[in-house]
């Protein structure tokens, strides 16, 4: 991916990583988890080849982005401020967006907050659905304890570091992989003492055939800190 342009923008206060190439108008690409811009490597290409502008940054606290360490710093107004600051970086005032899992849902409120930048959305997995489908007098990751239960992976990253040191007692590579190639139905969890067969029961000694070893280690050198925020960054939304 050399022909892919990286450079590091100053956005809503915090340093962005963002990877790009061609031009023309611009589609925006935002990443879910636990994922980076190089998620999107082969539409980065494919239209950028096509006379399109494909721009696609690490999300905050995730990749080579800077990761504020408070939480309060993670609401969908600072999110929806990333982006808004990196479109006008961009010197556009519409962009094309496509976004994936957690970033589908940063996606929906772009749209609702600042639809004047948006000319068209592409929802990856995440439809849109206000308050998550639950009461809005609840809150985010009670409804998640009471729906999924304890060891509801977004419920397990609540108590900071607690998970990181679970996290740390396996290399970065084996948790990838576990939760890469998973294929377990249900919601994904990490019981409680049994940590690397939260994810993925049964870890393949073969890699399946859509991922190859070149592409997770890659996956690995193109980022120096893979984020476990998602769970705070959902306690900070509306």
């Amino acid at each position: 991916m050399e022909s892919i342009e990286h450079r590091t923008v100053e956005v809503n206060g915090i340093k962005m990583h963002v990877a790009e190439k061609g031009e023309g108008a611009v589609v925006l690409f935002l990443h879910g988890f636990p994922e980076l811009w190089y998620s999107w490597r082969h539409q980065i290409l494919a239209l950028s080849s096509l006379g399109y502008r494909a721009v696609a940054p690490d999300l905050r606290g995730y990749g080579d982005t800077e990761a504020p360490s408070t939480v309060n710093s993670y609401t969908c107004f600072h999110l929806v401020g990333d982006i808004i600051a990196l479109i006008d970086s961009l010197g556009v005032d519409k962009v094309f967006l496509v976004a994936h899992d957690w970033g589908a849902i940063i996606g929906w409120y772009l749209c609702l907050f600042r639809p004047d930048r948006i000319k068209a959305y592409v929802c990856l997995s995440v439809p849109f659905r206000p308050f998550l489908g639950r009461n809005p007098k609840q809150k985010t990751v009670d409804f998640f304890h009471s729906l999924y239960g304890d060891d509801y992976y977004i419920c397990r990253f609540q108590e900071p570091g607690k998970m990181e040191a679970e996290m740390a007692g396996v290399d970065t590579a084996y948790l990838m992989k576990n939760i890469l190639t998973t294929r377990k139905t249900g919601p994904p969890t990490f019981p409680k003492g049994e940590y690397g067969t939260g994810f993925n029961p049964v870890i393949p000694d073969t890699l399946p055939s859509w991922i190859t070893q070149e592409i997770l280690i890659n996956m690995l050198l193109n980022s120096t800190r893979l984020a476990s925020l998602e769970a705070e960054l959902l306690q900070n939304l509306i």
